[in-house]
């Protein structure tokens, strides 16, 4: 029962180090993405309208995008912050569960 974590944590790490669009994207960013993208479903939930956080979503990109791409949270290339994009816009464009949200945007992250 011990080799368990073992091999999940291999397995993880396996799957987040295929391509995915520019970087490789790590486990540790498809992780926090998810999370970002379950965020964002709550804010969609509490009232926040799609201009305003794709707006919010952008200058963002941008702010971090001034920064050299090895100090970057997830948006290190241009794919990368197209995809967060899209699948903030998903949030919006098809409402579903936060849970639901996560699941799908790690499915596309590891995937893609």
């Amino acid at each position: 029962m011990r080799a368990w974590p073992t091999l999940l944590l291999f397995v993880l790490g396996a799957v987040a180090g295929a391509p995915a669009g520019g970087h490789p994207r790590t486990l540790e960013e498809c992780l926090e993405g998810g999370d970002f993208i379950a965020n964002a479903a709550k804010a969609r939930d509490n009232g926040i309208t799609k201009a305003g956080f794709l707006g919010r979503l952008v200058d963002d990109i941008r702010l971090i995008q001034a920064f050299p791409p090895q100090l970057r949270w997830f948006v290190v290339d241009p794919e990368d912050a197209e995809f967060l994009h899209d699948e903030a816009t998903t949030v919006f464009d098809a409402p579903a569960s936060p849970e639901a949200h996560r699941a799908q945007f790690l499915s596309r992250c590891f995937d893609t």
